[in-house]
């Protein structure tokens, strides 16, 4: 596994996840303490490296059951006629810049996600054209995440709408590859992965990249 996070907070992870699955299927009420006190082992291994208290983390885990797996974020990577990039300003994460997105909702294909992302944040209406990659967000050198994430990233184009900002936006701009701005939010999208996107806008044929 090449990957940028310390071994203790992989180690913690698998803890949490191998704590959540056992609680999903077990009917033994000793296995269910077991398991309860390795999920709380897991979040005082978090709560020990991070500024987050332990309860917080530990309510985080709980709020988790079923099958461990990976959650999904969803971005759409918009571009104009003029070859430039739609960003949006995230009133969190000091007001960073980041490509529409966010977690995927239930009973939407990664497609519609990434379009009611777009619309939700920036006011335009999108058309998905192409699914542009698939990366783990801890092999791609996001800063650390409390769970395991893919992150979907869709070439789309304006189909209609105007700008707008919604709940969580603060700002809509068009940016060309040269110009992005510094200020990414880099929890959301990395540099490289926004460049790569204008890759995939020029040539549609290029495969979906995925690690």
């Amino acid at each position: 596994m090449s990957t940028n996070e310390p071994d203790w907070l992989i180690w913690a992870r698998e803890l949490q996840a191998i704590a959540q699955s056992g609680l999903a299927f077990t009917r033994d009420p000793y296995d269910r303490a077991r398991y309860e006190a390795l999920s709380g082992l897991a979040a005082r291994m978090f709560a020990a490296r991070s500024d987050a208290p332990v309860e917080r983390i530990a309510a985080l885990f709980a709020g988790e059951s079923g099958y461990a797996t990976p959650k999904i974020d969803v971005r759409a990577a918009v571009f104009d006629d003029r070859e430039r990039l739609l960003l949006v300003r995230e009133t969190a994460d000091g007001g960073r810049w980041t490509l529409p997105g966010g977690w995927a909702d239930v009973n939407l294909t990664a497609a519609e996600n990434a379009a009611k992302e777009a619309a939700e944040e920036s006011g335009y209406v999108v058309k998905a054209l192409k699914l542009a990659a698939l990366w783990d967000r801890t092999r791609q050198g996001h800063p650390v995440g409390l769970f395991s994430c893919f992150k979907l990233f869709f070439v789309c184009e304006p189909a209609g709408g105007q700008a707008a900002t919604g709940l969580e936006t603060s700002g809509i701009g068009w940016f060309g590859e040269d110009d992005l701005p510094e200020d990414l939010s880099l929890a959301r999208v990395l540099p490289k992965q926004a460049r790569r996107m204008f890759a995939h806008w020029r040539d549609p044929a290029l495969p979906t990249d995925f690690d």
